[in-house]
């Protein structure tokens, strides 16, 4: 689930976030393709707030322009068949999503989200953060399961020469009568599949503008 659709931008001299929280908040899931894994259990939740992190071979500006580029979210992002930007001002824009899940109904929301950039010891670091904002969006669709759980974030750090260290969490509840077993398991296998997107997407050419981005 890709779940990302509403920015604000501002910019910040401040230190970087803690990128993974208390070691023992989280537990190992699953490593592949260059992505970790990890997870951990809300109180009271009986679905997990996952984290993935991996390096992907584009500088953080060009990863947030991808990730900036919420009107073309349907073409690369994964189960997204829908993605409208319904207000976009100088520091905010307001964003709806309608996912094509398998085995199940589609599913759709409304976010709104925050992000920050600051420039760290080795360049520019940005960070996003996003909720549901359902009232400010469209009215519920026949046969479209509403979701009315959905948090997370991206943080995206200089690695190296030219690569990003990229850091998704993601927590959220798809409704239905999904068993958390499944829900769980179909988690990680989208945050796979994000960041093998966002790896491919940010090769298009219309990015590399971003990559001389002050």
């Amino acid at each position: 689930m890709s779940a990302i659709a509403v920015f604000s931008l501002t910019a910040a001299d401040q230190p970087a976030p803690n990128r993974t929280g208390a070691a023992s908040d989280w537990t190992a899931e699953a490593k592949a393709n260059g992505v970790a894994i990890h997870s951990r259990i809300r109180k009271g939740a009986t679905l997990k707030e996952f984290r993935g992190a991996g390096v992907i071979d584009a500088p953080p500006a060009m990863v947030f322009a991808v990730l900036d580029d919420a009107e073309s979210f349907a073409s690369f992002m994964p189960y997204t068949a829908e993605s409208r930007v319904l207000k976009r001002d100088k520091n905010s824009v307001l964003g709806y999503q309608r996912l094509d899940l398998p085995l199940v109904s589609d599913r759709d929301y409304t976010l709104r989200s925050e992000r920050v950039k600051w420039l760290g010891p080795e360049g520019m670091i940005y960070r996003i953060h996003w909720t549901p904002a359902n009232d400010l969006g469209p009215a519920p669709a026949p046969g479209v399961l509403r979701v009315n759980v959905c948090e997370g974030g991206w943080l995206l750090e200089p690695q190296g020469s030219g690569a990003t260290r990229a850091t998704y969490t993601i927590y959220t509840d798809s409704g239905g009568a999904i068993p958390p077993i499944i829900a769980n398991s179909g988690s990680k296998v989208a945050i796979r599949k994000v960041f093998e997107a966002i790896r491919k997407q940010v090769k298009d050419p219309k990015y590399a503008a971003a990559a001389t981005t002050p």
